[in-house]
């Protein structure tokens, strides 16, 4: 894993399971949707206190996802994720999955994910820190 808090991109190696592969022999759609998710909270884990972890979880509001080019067991695969727009209500998430023999971009994905307060289960207003933290581009 690795973050390049300059530009606020996180990467984390994917590695193709033979329970990924569909009947057409490459990783089933479904699968690339998990990895977004799983870069997501790796991010999230990377760059936040335990005490923000234990009060704030996030809810997936809206997926977009464009598959490019299939994945098939054996490759070495790249997630990477970014935050673009923050607010105080919404993270707007972007995702690529990219095959790293040849740099071929497999997936990318775009996702609006909500926090929600770990008690309450309510939506819950992110502050300015993190936002910041976070976003290639803040807003109010």
């Amino acid at each position: 894993m690795s973050t390049d808090f300059a530009t606020k991109r996180f990467e984390i190696k994917v590695t193709v399971d033979p329970k990924d592969i569909d009947e057409l022999g490459h990783v089933n759609n479904v699968v690339y949707l998990r990895w977004v998710q799983e870069a997501a909270v790796a991010h999230w884990l990377s760059g936040t206190s335990v005490e923000e972890q234990s009060g704030i979880v996030w809810v997936v509001l809206r997926h977009e996802i464009d598959y490019k080019h299939p994945a098939r067991l054996g490759d070495p695969l790249l997630a990477r994720t970014w935050v673009g727009s923050a607010t105080e209500l919404a993270f707007e998430r972007f995702t690529e999955i990219l095959r790293t023999a040849d740099g071929m971009l497999l997936s990318q994905a775009k996702t609006l994910w909500c926090p929600i307060n770990a008690k309450t289960g309510k939506p819950l207003r992110v502050s300015a820190d993190i936002r910041a933290r976070f976003s290639v581009t803040v807003a109010k």
